[in-house]
């Protein structure tokens, strides 16, 4: 092990961390586009290259199994170089996936496009760092609205991207390649611009400087020994981040099981295509779009209270949901609006109780582990999702996904007891 010190910081930590704030709304919000632009035709370019609308869903399967694997990669660099070179790392590494996937469509081969999507999740894994790094300098006063607004800049990569789909199109035919192809192009130029930016003015590394504040050693060489047995054991020494986690994770695989379902229950029901669209782009607007209101309330009134008015809100949302008739409705809008909303304040929250109890010298390690317990449960959810409704309807799906929302519950109640920020 080695290490050197940064030269002090010339600015205050308040001048920092706004200055961090804003500088990583702009970056999430450009690897946001890189990431969404594709996922309208991710899944039919599967289909096309497979043959099978059975492995139509193998594309996002892949991508959030890479984005599991590059939280806990990614996360190791951080720990040791700090949040830039991490962030860049998986900006870049998510730009070769994305080409990867224009070069599946060209040649016709599904086991690229395999490769490609699993590259692809070390971009999202980057925007789920990326609202980890807003807290490294924030204040346990306002830690929870500095990671809130990282979240809420993706709701402008998620608007943006899917109506760049026939822009897209149209570049795509210029050059040439296949239609379905032209997200991923427009994607991977998106992800090389926000690991330039990332590169360019995330500076000074905040990770590295908050170790410097705090006169912790800034480690530059390769720490020895793995990072999972770190994490892992400071996870055991506190049990209330362990229940942050748990509540995260509930909260992913609820959310993400339902909304995966939901335009198949909708499509059954004879619902058209752009009210499916719209309904998606409803829950998507729940999701990010209130994230500061969230950050304020966890701020404000406390971490457990929120996760626990997330458990609620999920709660309610997988009842509307479960009842809702196949087709169009009023309730199947409320629910998934209230899904994307009850999740927020989980996420939001719970990540913020990790940042709270964590030291700085394993944060990111932790930090990564969580993601990647996040990208899991996701994974298990929407795998299982299928079967479900398959075997016993939607309304059984809604109801296993209330069960998701209690184990919320449980782990909101955990923090409430156990945090060590109550209020701000």
């Amino acid at each position: 092990m080695s290490g050197t010190r940064q030269t002090a910081p010339v600015h205050t930590r308040d001048q920092l961390q706004r200055q961090t704030v804003r500088r990583l709304v702009f970056t999430q919000a450009v690897g946001a586009v890189g990431i969404t632009i594709g996922v309208a035709t991710a899944s039919l370019l599967a289909r096309d290259l497979s043959g099978s609308e059975m492995l139509a869903g193998m594309a996002q399967t892949a991508q959030v199994c890479g984005t599991a694997l590059a939280a806990v990669l990614l996360a190791r660099l951080m720990a040791v170089r700090g949040r830039r070179p991490g962030l860049v790392l998986g900006y870049l590494v998510g730009a070769a996936g994305s080409a990867l996937a224009v070069l599946a469509g060209i040649v016709g081969s599904m086991t690229w496009l395999l490769i490609g999507a699993v590259l692809l999740g070390a971009t999202s894994a980057a925007n789920s760092a990326s609202r980890y790094a807003a807290t490294d300098l924030a204040t346990d006063a306002n830690r929870a609205r500095s990671l809130s607004l990282v979240v809420w800049a993706t709701t402008i990569g998620a608007v943006a991207g899917p109506n760049l789909t026939g822009p897209s199109a149209a570049l795509a035919r210029r050059l040439g390649i296949p239609v379905l192809t032209g997200p991923f192009l427009l994607g991977a130029i998106g992800m090389l611009l926000a690991a330039v930016v990332t590169a360019m003015v995330l500076r000074p590394d905040p990770l590295l400087a908050a170790r410097e504040l705090a006169e912790e050693p800034v480690l530059t060489g390769v720490r020895s020994g793995p990072s999972w047995p770190q994490a892992l054991t400071a996870i055991r020494d506190r049990p209330v981040v362990l229940a942050a986690i748990a509540a995260m994770s509930g909260a992913h695989a609820a959310m993400v099981a339902v909304m995966v379902m939901t335009p198949l229950h909708m499509e059954h029901g004879g619902a058209h295509l752009e009210v499916i669209g719209l309904v998606i782009s409803i829950h998507v607007l729940g999701m990010f779009a209130f994230s500061p209101l969230m950050g304020w309330a966890a701020d404000r009134y406390g971490r457990g209270p929120v996760v626990i008015a997330g458990g609620l809100v999920l709660l309610v949302s997988t009842m509307l949901a479960g009842l809702s008739p196949a087709g169009d409705s009023v309730w199947i809008t409320a629910g998934l609006f209230l899904l994307g909303l009850g999740w927020s304040a989980a996420t939001v929250a719970a990540s913020t109780v990790v940042a709270d109890e964590v030291p700085l010298s394993v944060r990111a390690d932790v930090q990564g582990v969580s993601d990647s317990a996040m990208s899991l449960s996701a994974a298990l959810g929407g795998g299982v999702a299928g079967f479900v409704v398959a075997l016993a309807g939607f309304d059984i799906l809604a109801l296993v996904a209330a069960v998701l929302a209690l184990a919320v519950l449980a782990g909101g109640w955990y923090v409430l007891r156990h945090a060590r920020v109550s209020t701000g």
